[in-house]
């Protein structure tokens, strides 16, 4: 991978990460399109979906500093609640990767089908999303937390967007646009994280493990990082607007787009 095919591929995780299209979806396209092989394709972008997560501490830093200081009061107060919150929306996918995350990293190398039938469901959710109308409510309960995690734990399919799924998941119920766009983003935090870690102990960010040199993946994460903060502040005006049905048209596009080309 060169540096240029980096910035290319970096922007692109950055934009896409928060838009609800699919940033791995993309990645194994832009992977297709440079070349890229399967391995070397998930390497890349657990590096710059660590990246992507720096942005979003970046642009959600005051609701996560509250967070943590309203945690280590030690009382049950609202900022605790929310901590909690987030923290059992992360248990479908913790339990994703811990048993299931050979056969999910499989599927990267399984070419474009896959990736453009889910870009599909995507747009279904988006677009169920936008016309179903329920009342909305205060807070995002427990149980409304536990189901968005649940969400969470699919969009691990390439293609099936992350972001759509928790934030379509979360306004089917009922949830209000901007409190569930920021909860989205928060509860993704410490499972990339975590990811890129591990890989990082296993020696995957290593030139030599990964086979991507030093300057590439120092060039996709800065790509990422900046892109993603942009698209990060973009996607939550975004929410706020209402406007996720365009992102479901674009969805259907390049889904059917990726099915095709899959099949000549």
């Amino acid at each position: 991978m060169s540096w240029i095919e980096a910035l290319v591929l970096g922007i692109i995780q950055g934009l896409t990460e928060f838009l609800p299209v699919s940033s791995s979806g993309h990645l194994i396209i832009g992977g297709e399109f440079f070349g890229l092989k399967g391995e070397e394709n998930l390497t890349f972008a657990i590096v710059v979906h660590a990246a992507t997560v720096l942005s979003t501490i970046v642009v959600l830093r005051r609701e996560i500093s509250s967070l943590i200081q309203g945690f280590f009061c030690f009382e049950w107060n609202e900022e605790t609640q929310l901590a909690a919150k987030i923290f059992l929306s992360m248990i479908p996918v913790a339990i994703v990767g811990l048993f299931f995350k050979d056969y999910v990293e499989a599927l990267f190398g399984n070419g474009l089908l896959p990736v453009g039938c889910m870009l599909l469901l995507t747009a279904v959710l988006l677009a169920f999303s936008y016309y179903t109308k329920p009342r909305l409510k205060e807070n995002i309960s427990y149980k409304d937390a536990f189901i968005i995690g649940l969400a969470q734990s699919l969009a691990v399919l390439p293609g099936l967007s992350r972001s759509g799924s928790t934030i379509a998941t979360g306004l089917l119920l009922g949830n209000k646009k901007e409190l569930v766009a920021k909860f989205s983003f928060l509860m993704v935090i410490i499972p990339i994280l975590g990811e890129a870690f591990l890989d990082l102990m296993k020696g995957g960010f290593s030139p030599a493990a990964s086979g991507i040199s030093t300057v590439s993946l120092i060039t996709g994460f800065v790509a990422a990082f900046l892109s993603g903060t942009l698209a990060c502040k973009w996607m939550i005006r975004l929410v706020s607007k209402g406007k996720l049905i365009y992102f479901a048209y674009y969805c259907v596009l390049v889904g059917l787009s990726a099915i095709i080309y899959s099949l000549i």
